[in-house]
This record gives structure tokens, C-alpha cells and sequence, in this order.
């Protein structure tokens, strides 16, 4: 029996909210632009494990983050992201066998996993804990080990085009997410 493996930021969660992103460049004492810019510059590091929450935020942050600012950063950074897609999770919750790969750092991982309707989607996959990040192609196939599955028994779900590509170098099937209206007829 094969796989659809999702992807979780824009996929199964909706984008962050702008009010949510605000909120966040309101805690760092930041614009908005200068937020988003120290937000995303080293995000991939963070996503990879390679930075603590405390390196991460103090570089974004483009200062040294104290402890309680962080913890009140990660709080906010993963309420961000814990909207839920339904139109997704609908047709996730179809599926028979489903799991997650998600670029997320553990702190980001760790509330993702707290979220009710992340229930049945198993196993989860995030490249804090594996070290690796998408669109690498051994986080691929790492998962495919996880899974123990062939390429071809694995589809791929994701926004980001590099992401599908790489997948598809490495075996798997991969569609691309536009909208929920869309997924079903995409996975049959």
C-alpha cells in the first residue's frame, strides 16, 4: 500500500497569519520588514538543527535574545503556524496511510506535535530532529528508510516547486500543492 507524505507549512497549515507575523515583530521590537528579513535569513539553520532558539532569534533579532524573549518568540513563532489548512486535513484524513515531512526546527516540531488535528498522521518527520533540511536529497531518503518504502510507493506533497524536483530525483512522486480543491483529483 503506498504513501502520501505531506509536507505541513502552507499544506496542512495555512500561511502564517499577517496578524500573527505583527504580533511577533512587536515582541522583537522590530519593523515589519525588518523583521520578516532577520525572520527568514536563517531559517534553513534553524529548520536544520544546526542553531539553539536562543542563536536563532538573537540572530534574527540582529541582538543578543534573553532567555524569556525567546521562550515568549518560540510561543508566538508556533502559534504562527498552527492554523490549520481543513480543506487539506479533510482529505488527508481520507487517505489511508499518511505521514509528515516538514522543515521545522524541534522547538517548532515539538508544538506542531501538540496540535489536536495533527492526530493520525504518522509518523512525523522534521528536519530539526534529522539534522537535514528539504530540499537535500537525504532527507528523502531518509524518510523512505523511516517509512520502508520504494521511491515509487511514497507521493509527495508540498508548495515549494525545489522541494518537489528534489523529491523526484529521489525516486518519489511528487505533486505540487496549490489549493485543497485540487489535491484529491491530483492523488488519484
Amino acid at each position: 500500500m503506498n504513501w502520501v507524505l505531506f509536507d505541513y507549512g502552507n499544506v496542512l497549515s495555512l500561511p502564517q497569519p499577517h496578524s500573527d507575523v505583527e504580533a511577533m515583530a512587536q515582541a522583537a521590537g522590530l519593523d515589519l520588514p525588518a523583521f520578516r528579513q532577520g525572520y527568514w535569513k536563517h531559517r534553513l539553520e534553524f529548520d536544520r538543527g544546526t542553531l539553539s532558539p536562543q542563536e536563532y532569534w538573537s540572530l534574527a533579532l540582529g541582538r543578543q535574545a534573553g532567555e524569556q524573549e525567546v521562550d515568549g518568540l518560540v510561543e508566538l513563532d508556533v502559534a504562527s503556524w498552527s492554523h490549520a489548512n481543513e480543506g487539506t486535513v479533510a482529505v488527508m484524513r481520507r487517505l489511508p496511510r499518511v505521514a509528515l515531512l516538514s522543515n521545522a526546527p524541534v522547538c517548532i516540531a515539538d508544538g506542531i506535535d501538540r496540535l489536536p488535528w495533527m492526530a493520525g498522521i504518522e509518523p512525523r518527520f522534521y528536519s530539526g530532529r534529522m539534522g537535514m533540511v528539504k530540499p537535500d536529497r537525504e532527507i528523502y531518503l531518509a524518510v523512505l528508510e523511516g517509512l520502508g518504502a520504494e521511491p515509487g510507493e511514497v507521493t509527495f506533497v508540498d508548495d515549494r516547486l525545489e522541494n518537489i524536483e528534489a523529491a523526484e530525483h529521489a525516486g518519489l512522486v511528487g505533486v505540487h500543492f496549490r489549493d485543497p480543491s485540487d489535491l484529491e483529483p491530483l492523488l488519484r
